[in-house]
């Protein structure tokens, strides 16, 4: 079983878009809106996977990702998912030793932008980058999954989700 172990961060400023090494399209639909898991189909740029991760609040979860044919995942994102695609932009970053990964989201969740850092282990120590923001790895609403049930342009009330 493959365990994710990820913290999530507002970006307060465009810094990071300088140490930016390399960037990717994505669009992901949902199939399923409650549960013990979430189940979607991504397209990043030219490829596609099924996911499967366990619908858990926090930094550690099961996830599990299989490749599909491109055609069929356009196919489930047109036909077979509940909502409208979530697309954003992935932007890498090398930052001390981590990468961090930077959605730009568009749509119905623009203009949210997010930083993730992939971690070895949920109490590993990382530097802070100056343009990260507050920590929202335990706030639900910024879980790709419910940003295409509850979109960020419906609750965030000031433009930068409090």
């Amino acid at each position: 079983m493959a365990i994710e172990i990820e913290r999530k961060f507002l970006v307060r400023s465009d810094d990071w878009r300088e140490a930016v090494s390399r960037s990717g399209r994505f669009a992901q639909g949902y199939f399923n809106d409650h549960g013990n898991a979430s189940v979607r189909v991504r397209i990043e740029d030219d490829a596609a996977n099924l996911n499967i991760k366990a619908a858990v609040i926090g930094s550690a979860r099961a996830e599990y990702e299989y490749p599909v044919p491109l055609a069929d995942a356009r196919h489930m994102l047109d036909a077979l998912c509940l909502t409208e695609p979530v697309e954003k932009t992935r932007y890498w970053v090398p930052h001390a030793g981590h990468v961090w990964e930077i959605d730009v989201f568009e749509g119905a969740n623009a203009p949210l932008v997010v930083a993730e850092i992939e971690l070895s282990a949920a109490d590993e120590a990382f530097d802070r980058p100056d343009w990260l923001g507050a920590e929202i790895t335990d706030d639900v609403r910024y879980y790709n999954h419910a940003l295409a049930f509850a979109p960020y342009r419906d609750w965030a009330a000031d433009g930068n989700g409090s």
